[in-house]
């Protein structure tokens, strides 16, 4: 009963109500081969197949259809990059105007090869941005080590691009700043203060490639949201990702950073935006059985949860991940 791996929280079909581990799953519930025939025909008509909502009637969804199905953004060549040392910049990365909730920035890398084999991810340049795709900081980084495959087919990198490339140091400086958004480290690694979130795909892999920190309570990674995964809990592409949930595809030919840093932002302000509609029922059953919770079922008998009710166990339950819905309730804590 600690935890259930079923919660207010999981992805759940609008037809028939069930459960499902992943929206991965939760398609193939709607539109796979062994789809329930009733859930399909249903879903064909009033569904979102990008968001995986059920709406009244197909005049409902073709309205809602013109805000879930979003274009590409345009390449950072086209849009106007704030220079690091101005005012404008330290503007951008100064207050929370965000209530209570914490502000999120997203960060794309782009990496070269290293090593004798080319093998070796070095971060050759990297990307900032909020939660409204203005660009915060933009840089070519200059990697500690020599660079023996800039993997030009992906990166679009020559060494004439990284000749005067930042120092990596430098870097790790100027995205500190933008995160931690004059907040201890600390504070941040308690309880957040005013640090921002760090979204990305594959932050890990991003943030060891620069031999940085930054507490794992502030990641949201696409590439590990359980929600997000591949129903055995394997990370999909963000090609993939922005294809299946925003309706557009990126990385076709050279990859852009401000691109990637757009798609994760969307895709989580776009799970960020779910609503799960917990709280009133919690804290009503929290009322109600007041004398008898204590934080956890420990002390619980199995009499008293035989009184309860299916719907009320199942309100109770908590998911095993952190929905990122609760990003909009209340400041941080880890």
């Amino acid at each position: 009963m600690k935890v259930a791996f079923h919660s207010a929280h999981d992805p759940s079909c609008g037809v028939c109500r069930k459960h499902c581990k992943s929206f991965e799953s939760l398609r193939e519930h709607l539109t796979g081969p062994l789809a329930k025939a009733n859930c399909t025909k249903i879903f064909s008509e009033k569904g979102c197949d990008l968001c995986l909502k059920l709406f009244d009637s197909p005049a409902s969804l073709s309205q809602h259809r013109e805000m879930c199905l979003l274009s590409a953004p345009a390449p950072i060549g086209t849009v106007i990059i704030p220079c690091a040392e101005s005012q404008s910049y330290m503007n951008l990365c100064g207050e929370n105007h965000f209530d209570n909730r914490p502000e999120a920035i997203a960060m794309d890398c782009e990496m070269v090869g290293g090593g004798s084999d080319g093998s070796l991810d070095l971060c050759a340049r990297v990307c900032l941005t909020d939660e409204d795709e203005n660009i915060l900081f933009h840089t070519y980084v200059r990697p500690q080590i020599s660079i023996t495959n800039y993997r030009y087919e992906i990166t679009g990198l020559t060494e004439d691009d990284l000749r005067n490339a930042m120092p990596l140091k430098e870097v790790h400086e100027k995205i500190l700043q933008v995160l931690y958004n004059g907040e201890s480290i600390g504070r941040s690694r308690l309880d957040g203060g005013k640090a921002k979130l760090l979204v990305g795909h594959d932050l890990e892999h991003d943030l060891d490639c620069m031999g940085m920190y930054y507490p794992e309570h502030l990641l949201r990674d696409t590439a590990k949201y359980h929600p997000l995964m591949k129903t055995n809990l394997v990370s999909h592409s963000l090609k993939y990702l922005t294809r299946t949930y925003l309706g557009y595809d990126i990385q076709s030919g050279m990859h852009d950073p401000y691109e990637d840093c757009v798609a994760v932002m969307r895709l989580y302000k776009r799970f960020r935006a779910l609503d799960h509609q917990t709280e009133g029922i919690v804290a009503s059953l929290a009322t109600k059985y007041s004398n008898d919770i204590h934080g956890n079922f420990d002390s619980w008998t199995t009499e008293k949860l035989e009184k309860m009710t299916p719907d009320e166990l199942y309100e109770l339950s908590k998911p095993n991940y952190k929905c990122w819905c609760l990003d909009r309730r209340q400041a941080l804590q880890p």
